[in-house]
């Protein structure tokens, strides 16, 4: 009886015992499991909210870059939109003002002298008034002149707004081209899309043009074009607010570009580098052989090939060539090597340019001058970026704005040298002269150096 009750004792003990340790075990458990618990949930939890901030950040300023884009795109269009224009009303100015070939030249010389001037104080006025500013101002002088070319005034005047305009133009070329080469990430891409914006203007503004050439208020063509002007000074004021070039690439989240140490200006460091003389000058003919072909090819058509009043739109059909070529041929220019396509473009749009001199083909010419201008358009962004390979960072806006205004003086110069020759050896005389012209762009191309700058 005794043993029984100890027997039953001890087995009572034993149970308090064990429901007492696996109920310290059970609470040692829960909180071996509840503690790490706690922490990477809270951990993952910050993370998490991290990365949503950091991905609606970059969205912020993807979305903004877009915008800045666009409205860059559309500065582009205007400027293509003015380019085009020339060739489908060239005859209706000569046979309103009674005026020859060379006279009517004019018209390029005093443009030449616009863009020369607007390359020299693009870059003084891009450090005293900023980006913003300085893009505004050219906008502003470009509705200036098209206001002073709607009422036809007398040829004088007439082509001294080509002055005013070509300033213009070149303060917004230069503040473009430099915005979208200091951009860091995809800056071939947007840069070809930048030149394909200045094709679509040039594509656009023959169509309008041509109509207009037929009519007796030819002038008020100019309407239109300062219609697409003020709409460029509204989008331009609306979007970059003035700010400096910095302050825009901030708001997309990307650092301003590294400073010079170099006590000489600006312009002064420009100036000495051979590399912006000889990219400056291949721009200059390559922009001489673009608006050669777009301005003279009417004429050439109508009075060599007896086109009708219609042959505007084979300007139309070279600059639309112009617009696909800088977007339908950026995998070739990827795939084959900017520097070394380039070469391969030359060499087919000569070739193209020796059977446009050689067969009488009315409709072949039309087809193979859209051909030419889609093999040029890449020329120009390939360029664009190749100078953002070779020079300093910090002087990068400047020598792309002294390159772009500078070579814009090859839409003058050229044209000019065109009329001068047409009127003592006939309109005939364009396409040796084009041959020429390309020969030397490749020649010239060739003595760019190709490596990169080698510090910044």
């Amino acid at each position: 009886m005794e043993a029984m009750e100890l027997h039953v004792i001890n087995s009572t003990k034993a149970t308090n015992t064990s429901t007492q340790t696996l109920s310290h075990l059970n609470r040692v458990i829960d909180t071996e499991i509840d503690t790490p618990k706690d922490i990477p949930i809270t951990e993952n939890a910050q993370q998490g909210g991290d990365k949503r901030e950091e991905e609606r950040e970059r969205a912020q300023y993807r979305s903004r870059e877009y915008i800045q884009l666009a409205a860059l795109y559309w500065c582009m269009f205007l400027a293509g939109w003015n380019d085009g224009s020339t060739g489908p009303l060239l005859p209706k100015i000569q046979e309103v003002y009674n005026v020859g070939y060379i006279i009517v030249s004019l018209i390029f010389v005093f443009a030449c002298v616009g863009f020369i001037s607007g390359a020299c104080l693009n870059v003084p006025l891009s450090e005293k008034l900023g980006f913003g500013k300085t893009i505004v101002l050219g906008s502003f002088l470009q509705q200036t002149a098209y206001a002073l070319q709607a009422p036809q005034l007398p040829f004088p005047v007439f082509v001294m707004t080509y002055t005013i305009n070509g300033i213009g133009l070149a303060l917004q070329d230069a503040q473009s081209n430099g915005f979208v080469a200091s951009l860091k990430d995809h800056a071939e891409t947007k840069m070809g899309l930048l030149h394909a914006s200045y094709g679509a203007g040039a594509l656009c503004a023959p169509l309008v043009a041509t109509q207009f050439s037929q009519m007796k208020h030819w002038s008020f063509y100019y309407l239109v074009s300062l219609s697409v002007a003020t709409i460029n000074t509204i989008v331009q004021i609306a979007v970059f607010r003035f700010k400096t070039q910095d302050d825009c690439l901030a708001q997309i989240g990307q650092e301003p570009g590294e400073k010079g140490t170099s006590e000489h200006s600006h312009f002064r460091q420009i100036m000495s580098l051979k590399t912006v003389h000889l990219l400056a000058v291949f721009i200059l003919v390559y922009v001489g052989v673009e608006v050669t072909v777009g301005g003279w090819i009417v004429t050439f058509i109508q009075t060599v090939r007896g086109g009708g009043s219609r042959s505007g739109y084979i300007s139309a059909g070279f600059f639309g060539g112009l617009m696909i070529g800088r977007i339908a041929l950026l995998w070739v220019n990827q795939k084959i090597g900017e520097r070394r396509v380039l070469y391969i473009y030359s060499a087919l749009a000569i070739g193209l340019e020796v059977v446009i001199w050689l067969v009488p083909s009315l409709i072949g010419d039309g087809v193979a001058i859209a051909i030419v201008g889609m093999l040029l358009g890449p020329m120009y962004p390939i360029t664009m970026n190749h100078t953002g390979r070779v020079l300093p960072r910090w002087l990068l806006t400047g020598s792309i704005g002294w390159i772009a205004g500078f070579g814009q003086a090859g839409s003058a110069v050229f044209p000019f040298m065109t009329g001068a020759l047409a009127s003592k050896f006939g309109i005939k005389s364009l396409q040796p002269l084009l041959v020429s012209m390309m020969v030397s762009m490749t020649i010239l191309w060739a003595l760019v150096p190709g490596s990169p700058r080698k510090s910044d």
